[in-house]
């Protein structure tokens, strides 16, 4: 196989910014797209040369050429079209997170391994240039033994309240990502979480049952203890910062900015504010993890970022929600626990 054939289900921001990256890359060719809603993508797939866009997505499964679908439409949807791609002998890329519910997931990574494709979840932070570096430096023991791991994660605003009422919230939504990351950059394993949240940012938020500010910190099962601190706003921009302490040193990553100039008047010392959207952010990380998604199914070799790295993730976000809701430190194994039984 040279090339492979993809199609999307779902042309939202998200969906359209892999759709993008995709027609970039000379091993694909972007077969479909599907959406419940079609009226934006007919003038663009002509342009583009998509040849498939369709309402019906059971098309994009039916059709023998693809190869792969990337599922990037609304969480509730994951599972079902997950099991259904995996039915279909397609290899399938996730948006995070795969579900809301751990049992779901678990049978949605389970149709999976019986039909014998792949998952990728997409975690794009893991593919960002300077948090690879720092991943580096711990797998060579240049920072020696992890002994605190930091992430700053604060969003420029809130969502819009028709997102945030079926987004999973702050824990499944946004933190997931830093529940990923601490996994990643510790090579360590989550034991016990205990979250601290509040609304501070905006009351309307609370009203929907959510929280807009949290500090979580996580008992790794190396020892290591890691530290998250979240927000929906902070004024300066898109804040994220990540840092790992060790036995041997300390690394650290800053905000990416437009430059690293600074200047000095007599009023102070001025630089630029950090970039102002996720989309610029990690506009290079979400290329990267196409690009070796791509990569993994065309030579055959398994994805970086598996369903069960989803799982996990996922594993951490249950347990912080039931600290929250319980005010207290709950561990990781107490979860797993009630999945087996049944609660």
């Amino acid at each position: 196989m040279n090339t492979l054939n993809i199609g999307i289900i779902g042309a939202g921001r998200i969906g359209m910014l892999h759709a993008e990256n995709l027609l970039r890359n000379r091993k694909v060719n972007l077969k479909a797209i599907s959406d419940i809603r079609i009226d934006h993508l007919t003038e663009w797939a002509k342009d583009a040369g998509v040849a498939t866009v369709t309402e019906d997505s059971g098309k994009l499964f039916a059709d023998p050429d693809i190869d792969a679908i990337f599922i990037c439409s609304s969480t509730n949807s994951h599972v079902s079209f997950i099991m259904e791609a995996a039915r279909a002998g397609k290899h399938i890329f996730c948006e995070k997170p795969i579900s809301f519910e751990l049992q779901k997931t678990g049978e949605a990574l389970e149709v999976v391994k019986q039909n014998g494709v792949q998952l990728q979840t997409g975690f794009n932070r893991r593919f960002d240039h300077n948090f690879m570096k720092v991943r580096q430096l711990v797998d060579e023991g240049q920072i020696g033994d992890p002994h605190i791991i930091k992430v700053t994660s604060r969003d420029p605003s809130p969502p819009p309240y028709d997102y945030i009422r079926v987004s999973g919230g702050l824990l499944f939504d946004m933190a997931i990502h830093d529940f990923d990351m601490v996994r990643y950059l510790s090579g360590s394993e989550v034991k016990e979480v205990y979250v601290q949240g509040a609304v501070l940012v905006d009351p309307a938020i609370g009203e929907l049952g959510d929280i807009d500010t949290a500090i979580t910190t996580l008992k790794l099962s190396s020892g290591a203890i890691a530290v998250i601190d979240n927000s929906r706003s902070a004024a300066y921009g898109y804040d994220q910062r990540v840092e790992v302490f060790g036995s041997k040193g300390n690394a650290t990553v800053q905000n990416d900015t437009d430059n690293s100039a600074e200047w000095s008047t007599g009023e102070g010392v001025f630089r630029v504010k950090p970039k102002q959207f996720f989309l610029e952010r990690y506009q290079g990380a979400y290329m990267l993890e196409t690009e070796m998604f791509i990569d993994s199914i065309l030579n055959g070799k398994p994805v970086p970022v598996s369903g069960m790295d989803g799982y996990k993730a996922e594993l951490i976000a249950a347990a912080a929600k039931r600290s929250l809701q319980e005010r207290r430190p709950v561990t990781i194994a107490e979860i797993t626990d009630s999945l087996s039984a049944g609660n």
